[in-house]
């Protein structure tokens, strides 16, 4: 049977009643599995649970592995799951208007968390301001609106935090360089807000210089050869304009060593990874990485043979099926590299957590009687090692960047390269 355009529209109304009702359900959920967990145990976090504030004041704390678990049951990272519970506590707890709205299914708890998210740094007081003068209309009330709110209860009830954003506020100067953001081509993006003479000075430099490479003889466009200039300058191959220092104009930007100082040469490492076949030529080896970034072999073969670039150490591809084991407890260099190209981030179910920043953890125990080996390491963030070592988790290796993560209360979950999946559990 054929649906009209009116049946699509009340089945889309219908199913987004149903997901409104569903969010309700589960955020009573988690607040009542936060009532349940919740302590006042500030116990240092290197030995295992304690409790930690995820909310402003007036919410309770609660266990940080109760946390960890519940994310895992929600399909989300630790991170997120501290972003979601702490919005929900934030609601629950402080914005008892918003709170009924959300409940009543009259208002998203999208908007809800955005609101929550900016009232967590107000004192109960602030709190309960900003839900008076918006917990009525935040169904339909701008963002605009909400925010004016908040920066009245600010200034009125935390004056030490309104002269501190102030400050801020007053000097906004920044340079982001975008690092975690390498594209495929092997660019950067870098943005910021500079004083205004500084500004000036340095489109001034950059034009210059840019210039001069059009008269050298390239043809690349202006805005590529900006871009080069500003890589000139950072190299300190070119200095800032200087005025006639014999009579006092111009100024010293550092950039330029002065007579009186010593260059000091920054060294940039970067760790490339390359097939052989890219090496030699071959036309199907065409990406290789950048740390976990992929990049054009191309893009790679420009960076190394730039004037100025020092190849200082070439590895062999590391044997990811070797069996690397040794007779102690600490984990080689060897079997670390090997951990962090096999898994690249922490194996808790949905962590991301980079594997370089990671613990080496021995899947059994090295004190039960778990080898230093291959088959029985992983990289575990700190706080999920904890989790590991204290809060009753444990994991199976079934293949190497294959494992199967048991919770204290039952639940499974299987990880691997292409992500978490939970596994049904087992009707008894």
């Amino acid at each position: 049977m054929t649906s009209t355009p009116a049946d699509l529209l009340q089945v889309m109304r219908d199913e987004t009643q149903a997901a409104v009702a569903a969010e309700v359900r589960r955020l009573h959920a988690a607040v009542d599995w936060c009532a349940l967990h919740a302590t006042d145990d500030e116990a240092d976090a290197a030995f295992g649970d304690h409790g930690i504030p995820l909310a402003g004041p007036g919410a309770p704390m609660v266990s940080e592995f109760a946390v960890m678990e519940l994310g895992a049951a929600l399909g989300m990272s630790t991170d997120s799951a501290k972003r979601y519970i702490g919005a929900a506590l934030e609601i629950k707890y402080r914005l008892p208007r918003i709170w009924a709205r959300v409940e009543a299914g009259q208002l998203g708890f999208w908007k809800a968390r955005w609101i929550a998210e900016h009232t967590m740094c107000l004192p109960l007081a602030g709190a309960a301001f900003v839900d008076a003068r918006v917990g009525y209309c935040a169904h339909k009330v701008s963002y605009a609106e909400v925010e004016r709110q908040i920066t009245t209860a600010i200034a009125r009830f935390d004056p030490e935090q309104a002269e501190k954003l102030r400050r801020q506020a007053a000097d906004g100067r920044k340079l982001d360089v975008h690092k975690d953001d390498l594209t495929l081509e092997g660019t950067i993006e870098v943005s910021g807000t500079l004083d205004a003479q500084d500004a000036l000075d340095l489109d001034a430099a950059i034009s210059r210089l840019a210039a001069d490479r059009k008269a050298a003889g390239s043809s690349e466009s202006l805005d590529v050869r900006r871009a080069q200039a500003a890589g000139d300058l950072a190299r300190g191959q070119d200095t800032l304009p200087f005025g006639d220092q014999d009579r006092g104009g111009g100024f010293e930007t550092g950039l330029r060593p002065s007579s009186t100082t010593e260059s000091i040469k920054i060294t940039r490492v970067i760790d490339l990874h390359i097939h052989q076949a890219g090496v030699f030529g071959d036309p199907n080896a065409t990406v290789g990485r950048c740390g976990r970034k992929p990049v054009l072999v191309e893009t790679i073969r420009e960076w190394c043979g730039a004037p100025g670039t020092t190849v200082i150490n070439v590895k062999p591809v590391r044997d990811l099926a070797e069996h690397i084991h040794v007779a102690g407890y600490e984990h080689p260099t060897r079997l670390v590299e090997q951990d962090d190209l096999v898994d690249h981030h922490c194996v808790f179910p949905w962590c991301t957590r980079p594997a370089e920043r990671c613990d080496h953890d021995h899947v059994t125990p090295y004190n039960q009687g778990g080898p230093t080996c291959s088959c029985n390491s992983a990289p575990l963030c700190r706080g999920h090692h904890r989790l590991k070592t204290h809060g009753g988790w444990s994991y199976d290796v079934l293949d190497r960047g294959s494992y199967l993560w048991h919770s204290p209360r039952g639940h499974t979950y299987r990880c691997d390269h292409t992500g978490t999946e939970p596994v049904p559990r087992q009707r008894p």
